[in-house]
């Protein structure tokens, strides 16, 4: 079976059609007098979704007793449960809002010289969970950030995301496709969304990535894969 167009091609194209196109300049009637019928009128704009500004809310010892409280199963390792590795954790978790979860939940598992602490929580009425992962070297103390998937967003929030997203790309793109993921981006790229649509749950299904800053309304990046 052919293989159909390269991902990220076809988004690619119909993202660039998005773009603003300023139409030919009129030819000057030098006899006509200018009037309220001729003023220039402003080329729209795309309305930028407002949100609270992202910061870090937890302290320490919110972090350190979640650490010490925690109910999954194996717990969190005792060399993690320093008042030095809660600090950095405190310096290195962001939320979307600037505001605390209403729950932390807290796992980890150590090897030979390093251990995997995984943090998650979310905010109330959220539709999804944060998840931090990090790698700490227990010697040392030192903390380092692995990965995250950053989903604590409210249903309102999610639908004005996704209002702005069809609003900047090609309808031919979205139009067909569902909403299936929303996740945040943290510093240094506050005020990203990663955007996920999908044609359907089977496997090879048409789908599509946009990322977006929701303070500019512009498209930072996008791709379509079996489309």
């Amino acid at each position: 079976m052919s293989r159909r167009a390269s991902p990220f091609v076809a988004l690619a194209v119909l993202l660039a059609a998005c773009a603003d196109v300023a139409p030919p300049s009129p030819t000057p009637n030098p006899t006509a007098s200018p009037g309220p019928s001729q003023a220039a009128t402003p080329s729209p704009t795309h309305t930028a979704v407002e949100l609270p500004p992202a910061s870090r809310p937890f302290d320490p010892g919110m972090l350190l007793g979640a650490m010490r409280e925690s109910r999954r199963p194996g717990g969190v390792p005792d060399e993690l449960e320093t008042d030095a590795i809660a600090s950095a954790l405190a310096e290195a978790i962001w939320t979307v809002d600037g505001q605390p979860w209403t729950a932390i939940s807290a796992g980890g598992s150590c090897g030979p010289n390093t251990c995997t602490l995984e943090i998650s929580g979310a905010a109330a009425g959220a539709q999804g969970d944060d998840l931090w992962i990090f790698e700490i070297a227990p010697d040392t103390g030192d903390v380092h950030l692995l990965s995250t998937e950053l989903r604590s967003l409210s249903n309102i929030s999610v639908g004005r995301l996704d209002a702005l997203t069809r609003s900047l790309v090609a309808p031919a793109i979205l139009d067909d496709l569902i909403l299936t993921n929303v996740r945040w981006l943290p510093p240094p790229d506050e005020g990203q969304f990663v955007l996920s649509y999908r044609s359907g749950d089977e496997e090879g299904s048409c789908g599509a990535d946009v990322t977006i800053d929701a303070v500019a309304g512009d498209v930072v990046s996008g791709g379509s894969s079996d489309c």
